[in-house]
């Protein structure tokens, strides 16, 4: 495919993307086998592939390097849309005591690989760089849009699965925070006079994906923080009718 090539109309281009789509067939094949899956669980699953589906052989995957507000709303779909859908529809007897999968969805470690993924693509030399190499892109960073969101949002979502690393209060703190690089990464490339991109987009494009950056991102955040709260609050009403329960046990067994 030729870089920014704005001679071609941009809703007929599709492309079939085989490393992305043939991966995701498999993973739907799997996942549609497994029989501890809940109705919702697969209809958020789903939900997941399709949006994307929906970013990586439309015209928004196959025209994302040539606009910038395009690949923007690649981004953000995959980041902070479909990762999110795809642990929501994680069967609950998904619980892998893999080494190599623990350490990558530590609290800790997710946050910083999703924050330095988010804000690193978009950096003037790493940017130009993917754009001057098709194939990162390809089967570098798309595929890190999809896994890393996911390694992230892991513990955060409640996935209502016993031995959670991180506490409700804890997912929404962590969720607060994310919102500061990712609306300042917009914001910083909405606001900038010149071409962060040695000219590869019109400013006007370049300033547009920056407003999705940057109001996006705060929409769609503040949707996921409004789920951690109401698991949150959930969860306190939970260890309170436990906590009331056993007092009334004590009290039956002492007989007052």
């Amino acid at each position: 495919m030729e870089m920014h090539n704005h001679q071609l109309s941009v809703w007929t281009s599709w492309q079939v993307a085989p490393e992305i789509t043939f991966p995701l067939v498999l993973l739907v094949f799997l996942y549609l086998r497994n029989k501890d899956v809940t109705y919702k669980q697969g209809l958020s699953f789903l939900s997941g592939i399709a949006t994307i589906f929906a970013v990586v052989i439309t015209p928004v995957g196959a025209r994302a390097m040539d606009y910038f507000s395009l690949h923007m709303v690649q981004h953000i779909t995959l980041m902070m849309i479909s990762g999110p859908l795809l642990v929501i529809g994680t069967p609950n007897s998904f619980s892998p005591e893999n080494k190599l999968f623990k350490l990558f969805t530590h609290p800790v470690l997710s946050w910083v690989l999703y924050a330095a993924l988010m804000i690193g693509v978009h950096l003037p030399g790493p940017h130009n760089f993917i754009m001057e190499n098709p194939w990162v892109h390809t089967y570098i960073e798309v595929p890190l849009y999809i896994a890393l969101p996911y390694l992230f949002y892991f513990n955060l979502l409640d996935r209502k699965h016993q031995g959670r690393r991180v506490t409700q209060a804890m997912s929404v703190i962590s969720l607060f925070l994310m919102m500061v690089p990712e609306t300042l990464t917009g914001f910083f490339i909405y606001v900038s006079r010149g071409s962060l991109y040695n000219d590869m987009y019109t400013i006007s494009d370049q300033r547009r994906g920056g407003s999705l950056m940057w109001s996006g991102a705060m929409i769609i955040d503040a949707i996921w923080m409004a789920l951690a709260v109401y698991h949150w609050i959930k969860s306190e009403e939970r260890k309170s009718l436990e906590i009331d329960a056993e007092i009334a046990a004590e009290k039956r067994a002492s007989g007052v």
